[in-house]
């Protein structure tokens, strides 16, 4: 199934970005779905380093909308640009939401001694 043909409720797990090393480090993970109010940063394109909050998610056409990132017309109206969360990362989350915080930080996960080596030791079958 493409993006295009998706439920929404679907794509929100495709909305998701890479966290900043310190927001890794804190919370854990790789990646979170970007919300509004988030603070990004852009990583790739025309672009690149461009930092602000999100303004609006658009999971239709799953791009981002960042703060102060427009384009003026030849009239001097300005559109805001849209970014897709493939060349975006997240430096800060938003702070207002405590449920989500709480929800996405993990425990921590122990070494691989503890866990042992995760390979199961199983005898070799030959034939059917």
């Amino acid at each position: 199934m493409s993006f295009n043909e998706m439920p929404i409720h679907e794509k929100r797990v495709f909305m998701s970005c890479h966290l900043s090393k310190a927001l890794r480090k804190e919370l854990g993970r790789r990646a979170l779905p970007v919300h509004k109010n988030d603070t990004t940063k852009v990583m790739t394109g025309a672009h690149k380093g461009f930092s602000g909050k999100v303004s609006r998610v658009d999971r239709e056409s799953g791009t981002v909308f960042i703060e102060k990132l427009v384009r003026r017309k030849a009239d001097g109206t300005e559109i805001p640009l849209s970014v897709r969360t493939h060349k975006i990362m997240l430096v800060e989350l938003d702070s207002k939401d405590e449920r989500r915080l709480k929800r996405k930080k993990r425990a921590s996960r122990g070494t691989a001694e503890e866990k042992g080596s995760g390979k199961k030791e199983e005898g070799i079958r030959h034939g059917k």
